[in-house]
């Protein structure tokens, strides 16, 4: 219907910026146009979205659907607190290493498929790199037992998550086999992000995301 529209000569031109304006809002909510949209990108030979992370055939054995990224085999330094009630004495868990395969800057961007002589890395802000300790943990069991033991979290099993369109639990909605992992925080499908930030599940202003775990 679109493209007829588009080679329709006749058809007036307010009616075709109503139909781009709304296909633009169409696409919003999906990873076309996201962060990891890697249409246009040197490194990616393939000039798909998808085809960097996932394949349909031939996949490597991870727990994410259908993975196609090589993955890092870097040993990380462990965020730690002397006020730090969870074990986060464990290397990141399978989520957040597909996450880490890209952004601790060890594994080439364009390394997936049978590519494994990649020369493009991610730097910048982008990168995290394989030092942890300043950023949030991950790949820790989060449960009613750490929120009692800690005093300042919500019961993730009780308290809703408030993402947008969901009426679950901090359990159901952000947690990974019952696990803080990347993906928590971050929605690498763009799926319900919010709106101008880096594929956080909800916005932060006023530290509304921080505050969905934190009882402060």
């Amino acid at each position: 219907m679109l493209t007829n529209l588009i080679m329709n000569k006749k058809t007036p031109a307010v009616v075709l910026i109503l139909v781009f304006i709304f296909s633009s809002v169409a696409l919003a909510g999906t990873i076309v146009g996201s962060a990891h949209d890697f249409r246009g990108y040197l490194w990616n030979e393939s000039g798909e979205i998808c085809k960097p992370c996932h394949t349909p055939h031939n996949t490597k054995p991870l727990p994410a659907p259908l993975w196609n990224h090589e993955m890092s085999i870097a040993t990380y330094t462990m965020y730690d607190s002397p006020t730090m009630d969870a074990d986060v004495s464990s290397q990141p868990s399978g989520i957040s290493k597909i996450c880490l395969s890209c952004h601790d800057g060890t594994v080439a961007l364009e390394n997936y498929g049978d590519i494994t002589s990649g020369t493009i890395y991610l730097f910048g802000e982008n990168l995290i790199g394989t030092d942890l300790r300043n950023d949030h943990p991950i790949s820790f069991v989060y449960d009613d037992s750490l929120a009692i033991k800690d005093g300042e979290l919500y019961d993730p099993s009780t308290k809703l998550s408030g993402l947008v369109g969901s009426s679950g639990t901090i359990h159901d909605d952000m947690l990974f086999q019952g696990k803080m992992e990347c993906s928590s925080c971050h929605d690498v499908h763009n799926t319900r992000a919010a709106p101008g930030t880096k594929l956080l599940v909800k916005d932060n202003s006023g530290s509304s995301l921080c505050l969905t775990c934190h009882d402060k």
